[in-house]
């Protein structure tokens, strides 16, 4: 657990850091349902979000970027009062509390922007550390897609619907 730790709104300053790990998880095509060819401009437009959604780095006292988390609506008009995010900690980062910390922070600002819940539409089924991750933090799997994901040793996997009210 580190014992310092900023998280701040992300700038274009810190998308080479962000690039660097993003890229290496997508690739490895076991977590995110993104390309794992993904380039870097569609991945820069992905993740790096205009107000009023928002993306976020978690850095360390040096200010080395650590894991990173995007927050949003997730669905428009009449689906917009329930928030959605996204989070990655670079894999030499992980194990150190940096993805709860991140999820702690975004649900304060769910909470701070007045959504009434958030939802994660595909929390892959086999990951099952962030699965522990959002369980301890009050999310519920309210259901899973069978076999919607294709895990590159696992096979097809589910992906779960989490979800928890604010």
């Amino acid at each position: 657990m580190l014992a310092l730790m900023l998280i701040r709104t992300a700038t274009a300053e810190d998308w080479p850091a962000i690039w660097a790990f993003l890229r290496r998880i997508v690739a490895a095509g076991e977590t995110y349902t993104y390309p794992r060819d993904l380039d870097e401009d569609r991945a820069r437009e992905i993740w790096m979000l205009e107000p009023p959604s928002r993306t976020v780095v978690a850095t360390d006292p040096d200010g080395t970027v650590l894991g990173s988390a995007k927050m949003n609506p997730n669905h428009m008009g009449p689906g917009a009062h329930i928030a959605g995010a996204s989070f990655m900690v670079a894999p030499e980062h992980g194990g150190r509390g940096v993805g709860r910390a991140l999820g702690e922070h975004v649900l304060d600002w769910a909470r701070a922007e007045g959504y009434q819940a958030m939802q994660f539409n595909a929390v892959v089924e086999s990951n099952t550390r962030a699965v522990a991750l959002w369980r301890s933090l009050g999310f519920e799997v309210i259901g899973t897609v069978p076999k919607a994901f294709a895990h590159p040793t696992n096979g097809y996997v589910g992906l779960h619907i989490m979800h928890r009210f604010l």
